[in-house]
C-alpha cells in the first residue's frame, strides 16, 4: 500500500501527539490533590441572573444520560466574567459539557459513535491492520479519560466549549465541531487552516484569562484548579478540586474512594473493540 507524504505526517503527528497526550496523563497520576470540598453551582441559572448571553448542549451525553451544566462555585464565576467578554465582543459562549459523574464517564467511553472513532483512527495508524488492544486504550486514555483523576469533568473543573456569533448565529470556527477525534483535534494541529487556528487560539486567550487552561489535546476542554490545570500552568502546590461523587439536593461533594481506578478496563476495551468491528462489517 502506498502512502502518501501528507498521509505519512498526520500519522506522525497523530501518534506522536496521543503519546505526549499519555505522557501527561502518567505524569498527572502522582500529582498530590487536597480536596477542598467546594459545592457546585449551576451555570445556566448564573448566566440567566446575570443578563449573559449563553448557549447550552441539548444532546445526551451517552444513552439517556442527559449533561449537567453545572460545576464548583468559584469556577462559574470566572465562566459568567469569560461569558461576559465574548457578548462584549459579539460571540456567545455554548457549555457542550460540565460535570460527569464516574458514571457518565464510563459510558462516554464506551459511547459507540466516539469509541468507533478512535479505533477507526487506530487502525489507520498502523497501516490498516486491527490495532493492539493497549494501543486503543492509550489513545482512549488521552481523548475520552478512562480513570477519574485525569477526567477533570469528573472534579466538577472542567467546561468543554463551542463559540457563535451573535449576529449571524454561526458558529467561530475552529476548524472542525464539537467532538472531533483526529489529528486536527489537538489545539495546535499544523492541519488546521490559518483562519480557524487564530480562532482558537483567541478563544483560548479569553478562557485563560480567567484563570482556566486549555488541554493541548482537545481544543474545546477548558479546566482550573485540578491536577490537571496545575501541571498545565506549572503550579507544584496541590490541586484543590479531584473527581468527586456529587450530591445536588445537598451539594455535598464527597472525594471519590480511588480516583485511580479504571472506568473501563482493558477487558472491556477488548470487547468494546470486538463490538465496534462488528457495528464496522455491518454498515459496509
Amino acid at each position: 500500500m502506498t502512502v502518501s507524504p501528507d498521509d505519512a505526517a498526520r500519522r506522525a503527528y497523530w501518534a506522536d501527539t496521543m503519546q505526549a497526550g499519555y505522557d501527561l496523563i502518567q505524569n498527572l497520576l502522582p500529582f498530590e490533590v487536597q480536596e477542598c470540598g467546594e459545592g457546585f453551582a449551576s451555570l445556566r441559572d448564573a448566566a440567566q441572573e446575570s443578563g449573559i448571553e449563553m448557549l447550552f448542549s441539548d444532546s445526551r451525553i451517552a444513552g439517556e444520560l442527559e449533561r449537567i451544566f453545572f460545576m464548583r462555585e468559584s469556577l462559574v464565576r470566572n465562566v459568567m466574567a469569560v461569558g461576559k467578554a465574548m457578548n462584549e465582543r459579539g460571540w456567545i459562549l455554548k457549555i457542550e459539557d460540565g460535570y460527569r459523574s464516574l458514571e457518565m464517564q464510563g459510558q462516554l467511553v464506551r459511547k459507540p459513535d466516539l469509541f468507533d472513532a478512535i479505533l477507526r483512527k487506530c487502525i489507520w495508524e498502523v497501516g490498516g491492520q486491527i490495532p493492539p488492544v493497549e494501543l486503543v486504550f492509550r489513545r482512549a486514555l488521552v481523548l475520552i479519560a478512562n480513570i477519574p483523576k485525569i477526567g477533570t469533568h469528573m472534579s466538577g473543573s472542567a467546561i468543554d466549549v463551542s463559540v457563535f456569533r451573535r449576529d449571524d448565529g454561526h458558529e467561530v470556527w475552529r476548524g472542525n465541531p464539537y467532538l472531533e477525534m483526529s489529528e486536527r483535534t489537538p489545539m495546535r494541529s499544523p492541519f488546521v487552516e490559518a483562519e480557524a487556528l487564530q480562532n482558537r487560539l483567541e478563544i483560548t486567550a479569553m478562557l485563560e484569562a480567567q484563570g482556566f487552561v486549555h488541554f493541548p489535546f482537545e481544543f474545546w476542554h477548558f479546566n482550573q484548579g485540578d491536577a490537571m490545570g496545575h501541571i498545565l500552568s506549572g503550579q507544584p502546590a496541590p490541586a484543590r478540586f479531584g473527581p468527586v461523587h456529587w450530591d445536588p439536593r445537598s451539594n455535598r461533594v464527597t472525594a471519590v474512594d480511588d480516583p485511580l481506578k479504571l472506568l473501563n478496563p482493558l477487558p472491556v476495551i477488548e470487547r468494546e473493540i470486538a463490538a465496534a468491528l462488528q457495528r464496522a462489517r455491518e454498515n459496509v
